[in-house]
């Protein structure tokens, strides 16, 4: 093989990793709590929950939108920016209260062979899926993937705490707390309502995790939503914390050949 051909191939297998690894998605402020009337820069990574591994154009962007003392603010997409593998966007808060950020995409697609989608749905939190793939003798089967994605990130302005976190912005997915997280003390419990077109998912596998003020991470863990749709996250350390779930079903007989259709939904927060 030549030097050239060995380098695109290189090249090829690097992308097709960059492409499955590319799997979660967390809009992350550079602070979480700010005063009132801040600039307040924020990115979205596509990938892990400290590396991003493309950028999203803006033209995959559904919503902007800003939740705050003064309501829903929806943000035109030209506010969004790109820089190397990272999207970018800086919001600008008003009173105190505890604000909402949330950025929603456009579905995308996406062709994997069987060996890959079940270590997919293994590694990123869907064991029920993989279960019933299992039961169907199915694990031999390639996957096509229509996937849309719904992160959202609270920030407490100010001193003065508002419910403007809780408000349910009608997402295909979307994970609403309960209870203000800037609330919550450490040895306590978030509760967190899954939602999947706007309707309560019980029993939906849960992950969540935390970067510590020293940025160590601490090892992912998983609950269960209950029947009303609410999983309680236990708050045991400060730092930065994230939430996340799936929704996939499998699909009929599609036109377009989509196996499956996913809908995610993240949430990131602080605890000091």
């Amino acid at each position: 093989m030549t030097r050239r051909a060995l380098a695109l191939t290189a090249t090829a297998i690097l992308a097709i990793t960059a492409i499955a690894a590319a799997h979660d998605m967390f809009l992350k402020p550079a602070q979480f709590f700010v005063a009132p009337g801040s600039s307040l820069p924020a990115i979205l990574l596509n990938g892990t929950f400290d590396k991003s591994s493309n950028s999203i154009n803006r033209t995959r962007i559904a919503d902007l939108s800003m939740v705050g003392p003064a309501g829903r603010t929806r943000i035109d997409t030209t506010a969004w920016g790109t820089a190397g593998d990272t999207s970018r966007i800086v919001y600008k808060t008003g009173a105190a209260g505890t604000y909402l950020f949330a950025v929603s995409t456009r579905p995308s697609e996406i062709e994997l062979d069987a060996k890959d989608f079940n270590g997919y749905l293994k590694d990123d939190g869907l064991p029920d899926e993989l279960a019933r793939r299992t039961k169907a003798g199915e694990l031999g089967q390639d996957a096509k993937e229509r996937y849309s994605k719904h992160v959202k990130a609270i920030v407490q302005v100010g001193d003065r705490r508002t419910n403007d976190f809780a408000m349910v912005l009608g997402y295909p997915a979307e994970i609403v707390p309960v209870d203000n997280p800037y609330a919550v003390q450490i040895g306590g419990t978030l509760g967190v309502k899954m939602l999947v077109d706007g309707k309560q998912a019980p029993g939906v596998n849960v992950l969540f995790g935390s970067r510590s003020p020293s940025g160590k991470a601490t090892a992912e863990r998983h609950t269960r939503a209950g029947a009303d749709g609410v999983a309680r996250i236990p708050i045991d350390g400060p730092g930065v914390w994230y939430v996340k779930f799936i929704s996939m079903t499998r699909l009929g007989k599609t036109t377009d050949g989509v196996t499956h259709e996913s809908k995610w939904a993240t949430l990131t927060f602080a605890v000091r």
